[in-house]
C-alpha cells in the first residue's frame, strides 16, 4: 500500500501542477494541489472518489467530522461539502489529492456484473471488516494501474473503461461501498440529482422551495421530492437544514463564532429553532457539542503525536 501510494505521488508530482484542479492525461482523472488552508472539493455532476496523496484532510459533514490521511479516500455523496480543511501539509508545504470520476451508468453496469449475492451483502452492510479493508487498499493499486495503462504504447479506451470498473468494484466492496450503492443505484437520471445537490450546497443559506428546484430540471413537482429522497435518504429542505447545521458547526469550531453568529451566518432566522434543530441532529446543544469536540480533538492530537514518534497508531472519526 505504501509503495503504491508513493508511485502515485511520483506520477502526479511529475505533472506541471498549478494551484487547484489539474488535468491529467487520463480522461476523468484530475489532480488537486492546494497551498492554502481551505481545500476546494470537486464540484462536477458525476460521482467520484477523492484520494488523499499527500497531507491530511478534514471534511465537516452531517455524518461527522471526517479526517483522511494519505492513501485514504472519500466518495462523493449528498453531504460531501464544497471545501475541506488542511490539517497537515506535505513536506513540500502543499496538499495533494487525485479525483477519479465515473458516471452512474458505470456504477450500475458494474453492480449488475458482481458475483452472486455480493450486491445484496454490500447493500445490507454484511461485508466482513477484513474484506473491506483489503478492498480499500486495492483501490490505490487499481488507480495506479489506470495511470500506467494510459501511458502505454497502445493507448486503449477499452483498458481505461475496464480498469475503471475494477476501481468501482473495489470501492463497492470497501468501507464506502454501501454509501456509493445507495447514492446512485436506486434511481435513474442520477446526474440530475447531483446537479440539484450541487446547487443546494452553493445556496443553502438562501430560502428556496421544492417547486423551484423541480422547475430547474423540468421535473414533475409531484415526482421530484420522492426521486431526490430515493437518492439521498432525505428531502431537499431537510438536506438544506443539515448543510446549514454542519456549516454552523464548522464556523464555531474553526472560526470561533458564537451560537448566534453561526446561526445568522448560515441563514437561520430563529435562534431557538436553530438550537432545537442542532440538538436533534448532533445530540446536544451547540455549546456543549463544540466543547466536547474540542476535547476529543486534543486527545486525537495526542495520539497523532505519539504516532509521529512511532509509539502508536491512531485514526479517528468524530
Amino acid at each position: 500500500m505504501k509503495k503504491t501510494l508513493q508511485k502515485i505521488q511520483s506520477a502526479v508530482r511529475d505533472l506541471p501542477l498549478a494551484e487547484g484542479r489539474n488535468e491529467t492525461d487520463v480522461p476523468f482523472v484530475t489532480a488537486w494541489r492546494c497551498t492554502g488552508k481551505e481545500i476546494p472539493m470537486p464540484d462536477g455532476e458525476n460521482p467520484y472518489i477523492y484520494i488523499v496523496l499527500d497531507g491530511l484532510l478534514r471534511l465537516y459533514t452531517p455524518s461527522g467530522i471526517m479526517d483522511y490521511m494519505a492513501g485514504q479516500y472519500s466518495i462523493s455523496k449528498i453531504d460531501t461539502p464544497l471545501a475541506g480543511t488542511v490539517l497537515a501539509f506535505s513536506d513540500r508545504r502543499d496538499f495533494l489529492a487525485l479525483c477519479v470520476e465515473f458516471t452512474a451508468s458505470d456504477v450500475i453496469s458494474t453492480v449488475l456484473d458482481l458475483d452472486n449475492d455480493l450486491t445484496e451483502r454490500i447493500a445490507n452492510g454484511d461485508m466482513q471488516q477484513q474484506a473491506m479493508l483489503a478492498a480499500d487498499a486495492a483501490v490505490s493499486a487499481s488507480v495506479y494501474r489506470l495511470l500506467c495503462a494510459m501511458r502505454q504504447a497502445v493507448r486503449s479506451e477499452f483498458l481505461r473503461r475496464n480498469i475503471l470498473r475494477e476501481i468501482i468494484c473495489c470501492v463497492l466492496c470497501g468501507s464506502c461501498g454501501r454509501q456509493l450503492l445507495q447514492s446512485v443505484a436506486n434511481i435513474g437520471s442520477v446526474e440530475e440529482i447531483y446537479e440539484v445537490n450541487r446547487w443546494i450546497k452553493e445556496n443553502f443559506r438562501d430560502s428556496f422551495t421544492v417547486e423551484a428546484l423541480a422547475e430547474r430540471k423540468n421535473m414533475s413537482v409531484s415526482q421530484f421530492p420522492q426521486k431526490f429522497k430515493s437518492a439521498v435518504g432525505m428531502g431537499p429542505l431537510q438536506c438544506q437544514k443539515r448543510l446549514r447545521l454542519t456549516e454552523a458547526r464548522r464556523l464555531m469550531l474553526e472560526e470561533d463564532k458564537n451560537v448566534t453568529q453561526a446561526s445568522i451566518a448560515v441563514g437561520c432566522e430563529s435562534l431557538s429553532q436553530f438550537i432545537c434543530d442542532y440538538r436533534r441532529m448532533f445530540g446536544t446543544a451547540p455549546k456543549e457539542d463544540i466543547l466536547g469536540i474540542q476535547r476529543r480533538l486534543q486527545e486525537c492530537a495526542g495520539f497523532l503525536e505519539k504516532q509521529a514518534r512511532g509509539a502508536g497508531d491512531a485514526s479517528d472519526i468524530l
